[in-house]
């Protein structure tokens, strides 16, 4: 991923160093379990690490790949060119390149995860203290983008954090279902190494034993990862595409923060454009775009191929690299976000009482209106509204067929906004339980 979208932890997880330094730890770990079997001498496996506290040389690995053109044999020949060629004969024993390359992948998407999960963890908490600060800030809800009835600002950010947790459950789930790792031999049978070394290696680096491997761990579990990221991905966008809605010109409700010295455009300077969540949107659907290759390397032929080889090198950090990125950048947007309440209130009123319509209908059917009927004298008062920016509270009471059903107090009860926000305690506690 290029360094403008990028964080150093994650990065790191994928660097070549990283990567080989796992691959070390497969093959000394393997070689003690081998040495415990007897299948290897115990001064061979000692002598693997050796190697514990030497940088591997990534530009001589390289440069023997560019001979061999295979990634694990070159690793290997670099390895004896460090612990010695005798003492490295017995490293990779029964083993094949893929109990190494996927027990690695896997090892990098499960530190890849808890680093997600501790993004999410820090989204979580500014969605939680936004939605406590702004618990009783009022606000028009909208349904295709028209007024509808009144809501909370609270709520609107206690419904994204209650999307954010599923996200971390989610996960979880998903770090689960990689964290496992395969040292059973070229199709999976342990015809040439003992199932033991692979409990062994599988416990030294933190994976459950694949229950049943060919040559690769099925990819389905990693599907499930990527598809899982992909959810996160389009929860950045949900709330990014609320932000931008709400800063728009016309609605200007909130607005991301606009530091000092900050343009927001070459041509205009009175620009101030939600440029972090339009930028979100973007990278959602980057991370998206990385689900359908990996549901399609669920389908390998017979035991292995490598088609999903090149797919994985690619999404791996790719995916991960930039969903970090983007929910870090939307911590940020989450916690900076200016909140403007009198332009709520001001936005609400425009329609001057229509959002009330409901409970009008609603009222006008327990005096005894049919419901039809009921709707029909509403929605012709509330029309002169919408087209002669008339007062619907107004217009009820000049009509004769509403006042025929109910008395001017009756028909002003149902103006009241804080009906509208008299089980939000409930909602709070739904979501956050009882820790406000």
């Amino acid at each position: 991923m290029i360094p403008r979208y990028s964080r150093p932890e994650m990065v790191a997880i994928w660097s070549p160093e990283t990567k080989f330094r796992i691959w070390y730890e497969i093959e000394a770990h393997a070689c003690d379990a081998q040495a415990a079997l007897g299948v290897i001498p115990a001064d061979s496996a000692a002598a693997v690490w050796r190697a514990k506290d030497v940088e591997f040389d990534v530009a001589r690995i390289d440069a023997i790949e560019a001979v061999t053109k295979h990634d694990v044999i070159a690793f290997l020949t670099h390895l004896a060119e460090i612990i010695g060629h005798e003492e490295a004969r017995f490293v990779h024993q029964g083993m094949t390149s893929s109990d190494v390359l996927d027990t690695t992948f896997n090892i990098q998407l499960v530190r890849a995860a808890d680093l997600l999960l501790a993004d999410l963890d820090a989204l979580l908490e500014a969605l939680k203290r936004r939605a406590f600060e702004h618990k009783d800030t009022i606000r028009i809800g909208r349904s295709h983008g028209i007024h509808a009835e009144p809501t909370t600002m609270g709520l609107t950010f206690a419904r994204f954090y209650a999307e954010m947790a599923r996200n971390r459950t989610r996960l979880e789930a998903a770090r689960a279902e990689v964290a496992t790792g395969a040292i059973s031999g070229a199709v999976g049978t342990f015809a040439n190494i003992d199932p033991s070394v692979e409990a062994h290696v599988c416990a030294k680096l933190g994976l459950s034993p694949e229950p049943i491997s060919t040559q690769v761990i099925p990819r389905d579990r990693h599907a499930m990862f990527f598809a899982t990221l992909g959810v996160i991905a389009s929860s950045v966008e949900n709330i990014a595409t609320e932000i931008r809605h709400m800063q728009r010109t016309e609605v200007l409700e909130a607005e991301e923060f606009f530091s000092k010295g900050q343009k927001g455009s070459s041509a205009m300077p009175h620009k101030r454009n939600p440029v972090l969540t339009e930028n979100l949107t973007g990278l959602a659907r980057i991370v998206r775009g990385m689900v359908v290759p990996a549901l399609e390397n669920v389908a390998l032929w017979h035991e292995r191929d490598i088609s999903h080889s090149s797919v994985e090198r690619m999404i791996g950090p790719d995916a991960t690299v930039t969903l970090d990125f983007a929910l870090s950048r939307l911590t940020g947007v989450i916690d900076k976000l200016v909140v403007y309440p009198d332009a709520m209130i001001a936005n609400m009123n425009k329609f001057r009482g229509l959002i009330h319509s409901q409970r009008v209908l609603l009222a006008l059917t327990q005096k005894g209106v049919s419901r039809e009927d009921a709707y029909t004298l509403v929605q012709r008062n509330a029309m002169k509204v919408w087209e002669e920016g008339r007062d619907f509270q107004e217009e009820l009471l000049a009509d004769p067929d509403v006042r025929a059903a109910m008395s001017d107090a009756e028909i002003a009860a149902n103006f009241d906004i804080a009906h509208h926000t008299k089980h939000v305690d409930t909602i709070f506690e739904r979501v956050f339980g009882g820790n406000g």
